[in-house]
């Protein structure tokens, strides 16, 4: 009896794991990719560390997820944390819960995990086929442009895997959604996610000051329903506005009111764990021949770049350094956010195959047989953990969609 055949397009995390899936079942499965070698956007994200999961509980996890969580939460939890963990050590390479819960490979690079899922996958069978860019379809067959042709390929079932649109060098440019779109397939545009924010800063502060971490502080904002929430966490401060973890956590709240209003106002408690009491006690202590910033330096310990943003702000509002003032702006120290930056330089993307156009199994609905999986679907979520596993839960989901419409179709 002929073995089936399925082309998944795309060689990241989520095509990469819907090739396991189906290799492993005597599926002939044949992965086409644009890039000149698989996984390019995984490796950029073990550069500082390769966080792959998170050892949250499952609802908290899931939360994560926000308005999504109710059809991604029985993916995520067929292919949990503590699965991620396990699969990771079937392929040789070992994991260590950091102190936030983040879960890193022992070394926390992606290149040995990388290296030795892929040589398991040639293993099980698995054909990869690079510099081969997808450009829609013929009739019933894919279609793909070479640097020397342009080729139709015929299988029995079809996995997209085409990422979202952030980092466009590595391969996820985002031009799937055209191609999506002549299909009558409806895609929720792509916004970024886990992005930075742009800030007019003043042309000291980004000569001096770009580059330099922001923490410990406290990042409150109003969001689109009135409701005042507060992070505690770490930024940086970069030559066009703000990035860095903290930021990324509440970028989509953020996004959408800059979004909705044309700008944002955050507030930075930039002394958390001191009240304003204290502060101001401490301040008032202080010598009154002293300058300013060596009364903040000297009494409060800020760091030069906590310092600076005090100045920045005072300086734009055109006010005279009141000592009385300044315990209120330490602890509530306004910025205002202009715009979101680039699609292209975000770690993730928002936006994709909206949910209406795909069933329980991750097949769209009006081209039957073919699956979607990964970032090209519709959600987000915050660096953590978070992401990676979604995009491997529903790229393990889809090939199991796959398994059932070929044992379908017998």
């Amino acid at each position: 009896m002929r073995l089936a055949s399925v082309v998944i397009i795309g060689a990241g995390p989520a095509g990469l794991m819907a090739a396991e899936v189906l290799s492993r079942e005597g599926v002939l499965v044949n992965v086409y990719d644009a890039m000149p070698s698989a996984g390019r956007k995984f490796l950029q994200a073990g550069r500082g560390g390769l966080n792959i999961t998170h050892i949250n509980d499952f609802s908290v996890f899931m939360s994560a997820y926000a308005e999504q969580q109710s059809w991604l939460s029985p993916m995520i939890a067929a292919f949990d944390n503590q699965a991620i963990q396990l699969w990771m050590k079937d392929l040789g390479v070992a994991s260590f819960v950091g102190s936030s819960g983040r879960v890193f490979p022992d070394d926390k690079k992606a290149a040995p995990l990388l290296r030795a899922w892929l040589h398991r996958l040639r293993k099980q069978g698995v054909v990869f086929h690079m510099k081969h860019r997808f450009v829609g379809w013929h009739e019933t067959e894919v279609q793909f442009e070479t640097p020397i042709e342009k080729i139709s390929v015929a299988a029995d079932a079809v996995v997209l895997a085409l990422g979202g649109a952030s980092w466009p060098a590595l391969g996820s440019d985002g031009r799937w959604v055209e191609l999506l779109s002549r299909q009558g397939i409806t895609v929720s545009p792509l916004k970024p996610a886990n992005c930075s924010f742009v800030v007019p800063w003043s042309e000291y502060l980004v000569a001096h000051y770009a580059g330099h971490p922001i923490k410990p502080v406290v990042l409150s904002y109003q969001n689109l329903a009135g409701e005042v929430c507060s992070h505690k966490g770490e930024l940086m401060l970069s030559a066009s506005g703000l990035e860095g973890g903290l930021i990324y956590q509440v970028s989509a709240p953020l996004r959408e009111a800059i979004l909705s209003r044309g700008e944002q106002i955050i507030y930075l408690d930039l002394m958390p764990d001191w009240s304003n009491v204290k502060i101001t006690q401490q301040l008032s202590k202080q010598s009154k021949s002293l300058s300013l910033v060596n009364q903040l330096k000297r009494g409060l310990k800020l760091t030069g770049v906590k310092v600076a943003l005090l100045n920045e702000y005072l300086i734009n509002m055109n006010t005279s350094p009141d000592i009385t003032l300044l315990p209120f702006l330490i602890k509530k120290l306004p910025i205002k956010l202009i715009s979101v930056g680039s699609l292209a330089e975000a770690i993730s993307t928002a936006g994709g195959v909206s949910r209406s156009e795909f069933d329980v199994n991750l097949m769209l609905q009006r081209k039957p047989g073919v699956f979607c999986a990964g970032e090209m679907l519709d959600w987000e979520a915050p660096t953590g953990g978070y992401l990676l596993t979604a995009v491997l839960a529903t790229g393990r989901h889809a090939a199991y969609g796959v398994l059932k419409w070929l044992k379908s179709k017998r």
